[in-house]
């Protein structure tokens, strides 16, 4: 094997970890997207308002960043749910205190049928996550079920589908993943029953490349 195909090879086993972290590559993968996707949180949370006694839920927590974040702008509760053991390990990992302390909870499930009583969140959000989930409009449902009234389902994306990014395609086919455009968002939200769908769109720089990219983020109300 050459240089560049033991390069590629080891590049694709990494992404592989993209959908369900494990072993020694997942744990690499949770520390590289803490970092690199610290300014996706930073820039679509600035579009969300989050009060002080709010109840949160984070769908595809991963390495935990976004659930420690939470805990610093509510002083109600805060839950991660991921499928992935070690994500979920990780994650408690990273919030040892506020779960010992009784505000924070990691959960290893699945989006498609989540294990909380309808209507309890007032928020859910899901970063870099939807992209993975294996029945998009159902799976919205799920989270459309767990939400109060007036809820919000929060998703910030790193990605929007270009068929000209050959880099793009690859990663699509690899992890057998969907790239939802703005216009699939808001139907597939609007299918599952949420409405006051909102859309914001940034120009930006893909976090692992640097080439050019754009990122968006959704609220959408039940």
């Amino acid at each position: 094997m050459s240089n560049q195909d033991e390069e590629n090879y080891m590049d694709d086993e990494l992404l592989l970890n993209a959908r369900k972290p494990k072993g020694e590559l997942g744990e690499k993968l949770i520390e590289n997207m803490n970092i690199n996707h610290e300014s996706l949180a930073q820039w679509s949370l600035n579009h969300l308002e989050i009060d002080k006694d709010d109840f949160i839920l984070d769908i595809g927590c991963g390495g935990g960043v976004n659930v420690e974040r939470f805990l610093k702008m509510t002083d109600n509760k805060v839950f991660g749910l991921d499928y992935s053991e070690l994500s979920v390990e990780k994650s408690i990992e990273l919030n040892r205190e506020s779960i010992d302390d009784g505000r924070c909870e990691i959960i290893q499930g699945s989006v498609s049928d989540m294990p909380f009583e309808e209507g309890i969140f007032n928020i859910a959000t899901a970063f870099e996550t939807v992209y993975f989930w294996p029945d998009f409009v159902n799976d919205l449902k799920e989270v459309h079920r767990i939400l109060k009234k007036d809820g919000i389902f929060f998703i910030a994306n790193e990605a929007l589908p270009n068929e000209y990014d050959k880099r793009q395609q690859r990663i699509i086919e690899l992890l057998e993943m969907h790239i939802y455009s703005k216009e699939e968002l808001e139907d597939s939200l609007e299918k599952a029953g949420f409405s006051d769908v909102k859309c914001f769109i940034k120009e930006a720089k893909d976090s692992f490349t640097g080439d050019d990219a754009y990122w968006i983020c959704v609220i959408a109300k039940k």
